[in-house]
């Protein structure tokens, strides 16, 4: 028996996120980010205060970009060690029928 690829269909590992989405979470974030900015610069209030607010958003979204790429390392490595285990309980298995 021949072994096939698998389609990308079926295959969670090989599924991507396509060009258009990728494009409008970049815009997403670039026309969020000018808003704050554009928003921020344009308040009425002294220059230390609009600092702050400058430095707070800037903060913000470094722990914000931090804290996904966190988020995903740790779902990625998860998805390593069960595909692992996976692996070798289906070893065991096959030993134990054969």
């Amino acid at each position: 028996m021949t072994q096939r690829t698998p389609s990308p269909y079926t295959a969670p590992d090989l599924i991507g996120d396509s060009p258009a989405w990728l494009g409008f979470i970049w815009l997403a974030f670039l026309i969020s980010m000018a808003a704050m900015l554009v928003g921020i610069w344009y308040l009425p209030v002294d220059a230390w205060m609009r600092g702050y607010l400058l430095m707070g958003t800037l903060f913000l979204t470094a722990s914000t970009l931090t804290l996904s790429k966190s988020l995903r390392d740790r779902h990625e490595y998860e998805r390593l060690v069960n595909r692992v285990k996976t692996a070798r309980t289906e070893q065991v298995l096959s030993q134990y029928e054969g």
